[in-house]
């Protein structure tokens, strides 16, 4: 692998509902071309695809909206050791999203925020009533398995050299850090609509986002945004090294 290879770059708006997730939503860009569809899978469906993704000889790069680490501050509280592949351990202990929550504020009820949070200006903390069962069901059903596959999950855990990358995505701090707002775009009557027509038109014309007709027009119809947080999330990354928290925490790309 050569840092000269083209990547596709696929993005994920997660889903941590009962069920498997049946709502996930799945953007892939190929170099060269524009976004051809939206598939919508469930979490079985997308770690299959995500391990198929090895099988091409391209190198891929997957951006997933939902957290992949845990604040230092929870893991010490709960006599976790300062590791990722520890915490992803103790959290499939719990057997449930649900459980894990309630043994987790049976010990620390406050929601801490990790460094990546922070720093990237994400909306929720990974144990917020929100988004708990993305984190869980990311972590447990998802990232642990693909590293045993030998996907990389970056910076935490995988082959250096492996050429299918998960990374954290945030539509939200895609946005915020193209200058624009994270708010306003999801929901029914027409300034949602209108928001989500400015973002597309933002978009084309400042970020490269480049898709079919039919695509644009699915963003622009979803009342829930899901298919415009996936397309955000096939733009360029945010480059650089994260900290070393990152490699216990997580990061948000």
């Amino acid at each position: 692998m050569t840092a000269s290879d083209p990547i596709v770059r696929h993005g994920v708006d997660f889903s941590g509902a009962d069920g498997g997730g049946s709502g996930i939503r799945l953007a892939t860009r190929v170099p060269g071309e524009p976004v051809r569809r939206i598939d919508r899978l469930d979490r079985r469906g997308l770690l299959e695809r995500i391990l198929a993704s090895r099988e091409d000889g391209d190198r891929h790069l997957w951006l997933i909206d939902a957290p992949f680490g845990i604040p230092v501050r929870t893991l010490e509280r709960c006599g976790v050791d300062r590791d990722w592949s520890a915490s992803v351990a103790w959290l499939a202990s719990f057997g449930s999203p649900r459980d894990w929550r309630r043994g987790v504020r049976a010990v620390d009820r406050k929601e801490p925020k990790r460094e990546a949070d922070v720093v990237a200006a994400t909306p929720l903390a990974s144990m917020n009533l929100r988004v708990f069962k993305q984190t869980w069901t990311a972590m447990v059903e998802l990232l642990g398995p693909l590293v045993e596959a030998g996907v990389r999950v970056d910076p935490m855990a995988g082959p250096l050299d492996a050429r299918v990358v998960v990374v954290e995505g945030c539509p939200a701090t895609v946005l915020k850090r193209r200058g624009d707002s994270a708010k306003g775009y999801k929901g029914t009557g027409q300034p949602p609509r209108d928001r989500r027509e400015t973002i597309i038109r933002q978009g084309i014309e400042s970020w490269g986002l480049d898709a079919t007709e039919s695509v644009f027009d699915r963003c622009h119809d979803d009342e829930g945004g899901d298919d415009l947080d996936a397309l955000l999330l096939t733009l360029d990354p945010w480059q650089g090294p994260p900290p070393a928290v990152a490699m216990v925490e997580g990061w948000v790309w």
